[in-house]
């Protein structure tokens, strides 16, 4: 019989999310595509609103967003009724449509992604990565990443599995196809509340991301304009969000994910657990 050590010390797998995590700083592309499809039925969205439920599989997103009351009163006065599931299918074929055309325009790797990812790799660490998108939308990013050089070990997407986040299911699939020996050896990497629940709900370390994840929302330019102070107050913010969300450790940017590992290894060779 295979036993596995209990007390095992070192991070084994790091699962990691794609927009506003290691690509795509602002987690621009799904926000823009939101805006564009609905102002094309005369809704009225705001940026922030269209956030709210980022980190969910985008049918789920959706419907969240046609859930709010500002949206449905709008559609209503529009249209006469509430918008139904044909009209939400519609729309997100829609989304897909637009989604897929900008996906290319907003493919950029975090900087310092490459030159953490090196050392993890070094380390002997199995990379993973999930995401709310699709396997076609996927395809379109995970080209361009590997282009400029960044290419997972394996790839998750919201149609691989039942239930997307902040289920742990796509959590569970990468690590499964990654031969984890156990949840607590494994690292969720997220920019997003959601996100960093599902890493929680998988029985995983989960590492919450500021600065060009969602909850900053910034293009990296417009990031590295703002003063200081208005900066600060913005990331603070953004990490108060992911650790109630249930983050163990909050890193800045990928960038700074190394020291985050460290740190969960020494948390686990202390012999703490997620």
């Amino acid at each position: 019989m295979t036993t596995y050590p209990h007390q095992a010390a070192v991070p084994e797998v790091i699962i990691l999310d794609w927009a506003g995590t290691t690509v795509d700083f602002g987690c621009l592309a799904p926000v823009q595509a939101l805006l564009t499809i609905f102002a094309s039925r005369g809704i009225s969205l705001d940026s922030e609103e269209a956030r709210g439920p980022m980190g969910l599989e985008k049918l789920a997103h959706l419907r969240s967003l046609l859930a709010l009351p500002n949206v449905t009163e709008q559609w209503q006065k529009l249209h006469g009724e509430s918008p139904d599931e044909t009209d939400t299918l519609a729309l997100y074929a829609r989304f897909r449509e637009v989604q897929l055309s900008i996906l290319p325009q907003h493919a950029d790797l975090v900087p310092g992604w490459l030159e953490a990812l090196a050392e993890l790799r070094e380390q002997g660490l199995r990379i993973g990565s999930n995401s709310g998108y699709d396997a076609e939308m996927m395809q379109v990013l995970t080209a361009r990443a590997a282009a400029s050089g960044y290419a997972p070990d394996t790839v998750v997407c919201s149609e691989d599995v039942a239930h997307g986040r902040p289920h742990p299911d796509m959590a569970w699939k990468a690590a499964m196809r990654l031969g984890a020996r156990a949840a607590h050896v494994c690292v969720k990497v997220d920019d997003t509340p959601a996100g960093v629940e599902e890493g929680r709900n998988a029985g995983m370390w989960s590492v919450g991301v500021t600065d060009s994840g969602n909850e900053v929302g910034l293009p990296l330019q417009t990031w590295k304009a703002l003063p200081a102070a208005k900066a600060q107050e913005r990331r603070e913010r953004a990490a108060q969000r992911l650790r109630a969300a249930g983050a163990h450790e909050v890193v800045d940017t990928v960038a700074n994910l190394g020291a985050a590992v460290a740190r969960i290894a020494s948390r686990l060779r202390a012999g703490e657990r997620p």
